[in-house]
């Protein structure tokens, strides 16, 4: 937990994510990043999914909603299935 405060000196308490990408999501991750026949929305939520993996890190509202369209996408690939929902479940809970 981090107290910042903003610009009119109020404070505001910003948690810290307690949810990480797991080993095997990251090992995955980084798996569809080395593979040349991934697509782009593949690579970009691995990188975002390995960018959290060891940190506190959340997800941006950018890659938030690029997850959720891809969760809503009836034909999402498996894989592009389980990166978006490690991305999303990472994401910040007051979006």
């Amino acid at each position: 937990m981090k107290v910042i405060r903003t610009l009119n000196n109020d404070k505001v308490i910003e948690m810290a994510n307690s949810k990480q990408t797991s080993k095997s999501v990251a090992s995955t991750a980084a798996q569809t990043l080395n593979n040349p026949n991934a697509s782009a929305i593949q690579k970009s939520l691995a990188g975002s999914a390995l960018a959290q993996s060891g940190t506190s890190k959340q997800t941006g509202a950018s890659m938030e909603s690029k997850a959720s369209a891809a969760l809503d996408n009836p034909r999402s690939a498996a894989l592009t299935r389980t990166l978006a929902g490690t991305v999303v479940s990472q994401s910040d809970k007051k979006r």
